[in-house]
């Protein structure tokens, strides 16, 4: 077990003004892998102090200059890559397959688009008689999510320093071990002091403080709607900007003519992705009447080849929910769906065979499921699917779109014309259409209670600048 201290701030490693811990668990066995400081108001105030101190210069470097340290980031991020994965299994429970495949090729391929896009954005642009700034928004508090440790931090302090925004991390007590690994790789590529800053701690107490702080000029915070709220709040009352990525509960609707064993085995290895604890996960699929329960046979089926596995064993796909909490929290709505009505078809709310010790979750599909049950409306977060039947395409809209949530969903048709009409009718960010791969180029975000503010691209980019006209 390692016992770590100290907190990113200024450019080095200082100790922890907070004198409590944070245990790291290990989801697989329940083991106690490692500690970190659990950080109070003092640290998020010396991690704030140091990125304001840092700001003026970190603005005024050349936006090609901030992509070439970009460039350096992605290339510390690389030399690790390796030793990100293991460790994102070891404290997240990710097979490490698509640990090294997502949790670590994604971020690295997205820090180097940041880098590109500082290089070629134009950052003065000529509307008029008038020369439009698009300067950065100042210091950003970023608060992140356990589900996608390495991603979502850089998802925002890539765009962030891209635009001359420095920044202050706060990252999920469940997943520290990751983001301190990225704190050394933004010493190892030379960033300035201050630049980024990263403190461990609770949401309550430290989250808390970071969003409340008066010298955060903008909050951006992934994770449940029901924080995502708080935070909203907390940051209106301070008249400052705030970027929400929060919760989903994503429709996957196959209509008539569509290629139904594909549509059915890409859905249902998008719910078991990184053990169902995607934000955007295809957690209902719409099948019509004609085909349903040769869908609901073909999910279970396809349901079942994720078998519960050694997160460290490269064969396998399915790896345990985050911690205990998680594993009460799903199985509780597996639990919901039963007394509810809904048919059991594979899975249930009992520990896999053999995964007595962890917090496992059987893949688990649900048939039968009406837009109105529980499971059918609230975010599950496990490997959990809904399947719901509909007779016409009207109500498989209404079906689609019946629920407080907009990030997310997926279409398949016959073609690709057909399914494009269906997605531009229903009311979420991201819509993939017959297949479609994901674009870490597109926005990503939401509708409804699902955000407010894009991630990724140009679009992730201009969440933190802002605009000054210079009229002639």
């Amino acid at each position: 077990m390692s016992n770590h201290d100290g907190m990113y701030i200024g450019g080095s490693w200082r100790p922890a003004a907070g004198r409590g811990v944070t245990e790291v668990v290990n989801p697989a066995d329940e083991q106690v892998i490692a500690t970190v400081p659990a950080g109070d108001g003092e640290d998020v105030d010396a991690a704030v102090r140091a990125a304001r101190a840092a700001l003026p210069a970190w603005s005024a470097t050349a936006p090609a200059r901030r992509g070439e340290h970009l460039v350096a980031l992605r290339d510390a991020l690389d030399a690790r890559r390796e030793e990100i994965a293991a460790t994102v299994t070891a404290e997240l429970g990710s097979p490490i397959g698509f640990a090294r495949r997502v949790h670590v090729g994604l971020p690295v391929a997205v820090t180097a688009s940041y880098a590109e896009l500082a290089a070629t954005y134009a950052f003065e642009e000529r509307v008029g008689n008038s020369t439009v700034l698009h300067e950065p928004v100042g210091v950003v508090g970023a608060i992140t999510p356990w589900n996608y440790p390495l991603h979502q931090i850089v998802a925002k302090v890539a765009p962030a320093l891209a635009a001359g925004c420095t920044v202050v991390l706060k990252p999920a007590e469940d997943t520290p071990l990751t983001a301190r690994l990225f704190a050394a790789c933004v010493a190892e590529a030379g960033l300035p002091a201050g630049v980024f800053n990263m403190v461990t701690g609770l949401g309550p107490v430290a989250g808390r403080a970071l969003a409340e702080h008066p010298g955060v000029d903008l909050v951006s915070f992934t994770g449940s709607t029901a924080v995502g709220r708080q935070v909203g709040a907390v940051a209106a009352g301070a008249v400052k900007r705030v970027a929400l990525e929060l919760g989903g509960k994503s429709a996957n609707v196959i209509l008539p003519g569509a290629d139904l064993p594909k549509a059915v085995t890409v859905n249902v290895a998008d719910v078991m992705r990184n053990a169902g604890q995607s934000c955007n996960a295809l957690t209902r699929m719409l099948v019509h009447a004609d085909r349903y329960e040769e869908a609901v046979a073909l999910a279970a089926e396809a349901a079942a080849s994720y078998v519960p596995g050694d997160p460290a064993d490269p064969e396998t796909r399915l790896g345990p929910v985050v911690s205990r909490a998680q594993r009460e929290r799903v199985v509780g709505y597996i639990r919901k769906g039963v007394a509810e009505g809904a048919r059991l078809v594979t899975g249930g709310p009992e520990a896999p065979e053999g995964r007595e010790k962890g917090h496992w979750v059987r893949p688990t599909v649900f048939a039968d499921v009406t837009g109105d049950m529980t499971i059918a409306q609230e975010e599950i977060f496990g490997p959990v699917l809904s399947v719901l039947r509909y007779e016409t395409e009207e109500e498989a809209l209404a079906l689609a779109n019946g629920t407080p949530y907009g990030l997310g969903g997926a279409v398949w048709a016959a073609d690709d014309a057909t399914a494009a009409a269906f997605a531009r009718r229903m009311d979420t960010g991201q819509v993939d259409v017959n297949g479609g791969r994901f674009n870490l180029l597109a926005p990503f975000g939401g509708h409804k209670q699902s955000g407010v503010g894009r991630e990724m691209g140009v679009h992730g980019l201009t969440e933190y600048l802002q605009t000054k006209s210079l009229q002639f």
